[in-house]
């Protein structure tokens, strides 16, 4: 049994029911429309607004506790969302299909991380983004959420490099209070991406 299956295993949602902050501002702005992923998505709270704000939303996550929070959380509020249990060691990413891509404190080992911003890219749809919020290597003194591993934490330049051909609507790397349950609390550093696919 996986980490995050035992984690999830609980009445209680542990990064809570609300969206992220920072997911939830850039969707007002965007209006994003269409087919979006969710990936490393826990117990559903983005993928729940992102149907809320009328997507048709899918969630990756390996915990099948997390993904049962997902439909509950998705009923309670009356939207649909297609939960699928999906490993991304093994994930096939198709060419071209999502309008928008979200990753919200999804965090890997390194070569799964560049493994995944590379189908990422591959996968969504020309004019569509990836709309991101992860710590960056500063994170682990605030001990206000994250992994406490190096190799876990998102290094600026792989969304620079990894994108450079893309529009970059949104960058930034620096301090944020995030109150999300009781897994994200308090002052954090984050890195935010969100880039557009060329058309």
């Amino acid at each position: 049994m996986n980490h995050w299956n035992t984690r999830f295993q609980t009445e209680n949602y542990v990064f809570g029911k609300e969206p992220n902050v920072f997911l939830a501002e850039i969707q007002k702005k965007l209006k994003v429309s269409g087919d979006a992923l969710a990936i490393a998505e826990g117990e559903g709270r983005n993928a729940v607004y992102l149907a809320e704000q009328g997507m048709k939303v899918t969630v990756w996550d390996y915990a099948e506790s997390g993904l049962a929070k997902t439909k509950k959380l998705a009923e309670e509020r009356g939207v649909l969302v297609s939960a699928e249990l999906v490993d991304l060691n093994e994930a096939n990413w198709s060419q071209a299909i999502w309008d928008e891509v979200v990753c919200i404190f999804g965090h890997f080992p390194t070569e799964l991380r560049q493994k995944t911003l590379q189908g990422v890219k591959e996968a969504i749809k020309p004019g569509g983004y990836y709309v991101t919020e992860v710590y960056s290597p500063y994170q682990i003194p605030y001990k206000s959420g994250g992994p406490r591993d190096l190799a876990f934490l998102y290094k600026p330049e792989e969304f620079l490099k990894t994108f450079a051909d893309w529009r970059i609507v949104h960058f930034f790397m620096g301090e944020v209070v995030r109150h999300e349950g009781e897994g994200h609390n308090g002052l954090s550093h984050v890195i935010q991406f969100i880039g557009q696919k060329p058309e």
